[in-house]
C-alpha cells in the first residue's frame, strides 16, 4: 500500500519528536503492509515549512529504512495568502515529490470564499489539489455542494483511514462511507502523527473497504490511485462520482431555462 498523507518527519510539526519515534511509526506501517509513504509536514502558521530541514531528516529516515520502505516528500498545505503566493512561484516546493499533486488542508472554522478560483488557478499552473480529510470538517459535511463543485472541476478527495472504522465517531464514519459509496473518494491515507492516538492502520482500512465494497475498490483507493499520486501520473479507471455531473448538468439546464424561458 501507498500512504500519501503522513506526518513522519521528526521535530518539525505535531508528529514525532525524535528520530526513534519516527522509526517506530514507520515500522508500524511496514508491519501493516505499507511499502511507500509520503512524509507531509504541515505548512501553516503554527509550523514553519522548512524544505531543507525536511529533506535532510527524510534522508536520514530513508537510510535507516532502506530496503523496507520507500519515502517521498510533500506537505500538508494550509491555504494562507502567503502559502498560495509562494506555491505559484515554486510549486515543486510543496507538491508531492515535486510533481503535480498537492495536499490541501482546510481550517475547521471556515472555507475561503474564493477557493474555487484558487483551485482553478492551481490547475492552470499544473497543480492538482487533493482535499484532505473532508469527513472531519463540519462545514464541508454540512455543505456537500462545495465538494461536488470541486470534484466536477478536477479536484481529488482523500479521506482518513481511521474514519472508515469509527476512529472519529459514528457520524464521521457514516459520512466517509457515504462518500466512498458515491465514488467521491480517490484516496485513503492515514494522516498518522504518532503511535499513541494517531497511528497509521492502513491495513485495517483496506480490509474494511474490501469487505464492504470489494477488492477492486480497496486496491483503487489504497494502492493504485496513491501510487499514481506518488509517481506524479494521472489517475486511471475512475468511476463516475454519483450526483456530481448530473447535478451540474441540471443546474446548467435550470439557468438556461430562466434565461431563455425553456
Amino acid at each position: 500500500m501507498y500512504d500519501i498523507h503522513y506526518h513522519l518527519i521528526y521535530g518539525v510539526d505535531d508528529g514525532p519528536e525524535t528520530l526513534e519515534q519516527s522509526l517506530e511509526l514507520a515500522q508500524a506501517s511496514i508491519n501493516d503492509g505499507v511499502t511507500h509513504i509520503v512524509a507531509t509536514p504541515h505548512a501553516n502558521h503554527g509550523y514553519p515549512f522548512l524544505p531543507e530541514v525536511n529533506k535532510e531528516r527524510l534522508d536520514v529516515l530513508s537510510q535507516r529504512l532502506a530496503g523496507r520502505l520507500t519515502l517521498g516528500l510533500g506537505c500538508d498545505f494550509h491555504l494562507s495568502y502567503d502559502n498560495i503566493e509562494d506555491l505559484f512561484r515554486n510549486p515543486a516546493k510543496y507538491t508531492i515529490n515535486g510533481r503535480r499533486y498537492l495536499l490541501v488542508e482546510f481550517p475547521d472554522f471556515g472555507i475561503p470564499p474564493n477557493i474555487a478560483k484558487t483551485f482553478y488557478d492551481m490547475q492552470c499552473a499544473g497543480v492538482t489539489p487533493i482535499v484532505t480529510h473532508p469527513e472531519r470538517n463540519a462545514i464541508l459535511m454540512g455543505t456537500p455542494q462545495l465538494i461536488r463543485n470541486w470534484l466536477e472541476h478536477g479536484c481529488l478527495l482523500q479521506v482518513t483511514a481511521g474514519a472508515l472504522f469509527g476512529r472519529f465517531g459514528p457520524r464521521i464514519e457514516a459520512s466517509v462511507h457515504k462518500m466512498v459509496k458515491d465514488n467521491w473518494v480517490h484516496l485513503v491515507a492515514s494522516d498518522a502523527h504518532y503511535i499513541k492516538g494517531r497511528w497509521p492502520r492502513m491495513g485495517q482500512a483496506y480490509q474494511v473497504l474490501k469487505v464492504r465494497y470489494g477488492e477492486d475498490v480497496a486496491s483503487r483507493l489504497c494502492v493504485r490511485n496513491p501510487r499514481s499520486v506518488f509517481q506524479g501520473e494521472p489517475l486511471k479507471d475512475q468511476p463516475e462520482p454519483e450526483g456530481v455531473y448530473q447535478d451540474a448538468a441540471a443546474t446548467r439546464r435550470g439557468i438556461l431555462a430562466r434565461v431563455f424561458g425553456r
